[in-house]
């Protein structure tokens, strides 16, 4: 009997991700499988739910919206701020992408949208925030997790 995708078993799956034009996201295709710890919130919500109590072998083809994977795009995480805020850096365009500190320490990855002057907007939100998401995906494999990978959240 093939073990059903539960918590605490680590998955392998191969995806294709588009989004709903068609357009390749990103895929596992020509690279090792996915190995993702069930249950530990390793992938996006709505994806995880549906594999929920599948097994080795099997194929589905799943639409998120954009709530159950990387959520909607939040207007809070759009900021305009000055130039002089990024130090050291000449030429700032459209698209770059920033690490940027919170004021808690936190790190998040901050992508340019907008020059107007010396004011800069920055977008903090996820690239693929508001997307609705095609996953098609198929189960490599299914096993138990570590006591290793439960306590460290993820698989090994």
């Amino acid at each position: 009997m093939s073990l059903l995708i539960a918590d605490n078993f680590v998955v392998s799956m191969h995806y294709k991700l588009t989004d709903d034009e068609g357009e390749l996201i990103d895929t596992s295709e020509g690279d090792s499988p996915l190995l993702y710890l069930h249950g530990a919130g390793n992938i996006v919500p709505g994806l995880e739910k549906a594999m929920s109590g599948k097994a080795a072998g099997d194929k589905l083809e799943v639409r998120l919206e954009p709530e159950e994977g990387y959520g909607e795009i939040l207007p809070e995480m759009i900021t305009t701020m000055g130039k002089e805020v990024f130090h050291g850096v000449e030429n700032i365009e459209v698209g770059m992408a920033f690490e940027a500190q919170d004021a808690d320490g936190s790190v998040q990855s901050v992508v340019v949208k907008d020059i107007d002057g010396d004011d800069i907007t920055i977008d903090a939100n996820h690239p693929l925030a508001g997307v609705p998401l095609n996953f098609q995906v198929e189960v490599v494999a299914v096993r138990e997790a570590t006591e290793e990978e439960i306590a460290s959240g993820h698989a090994h």
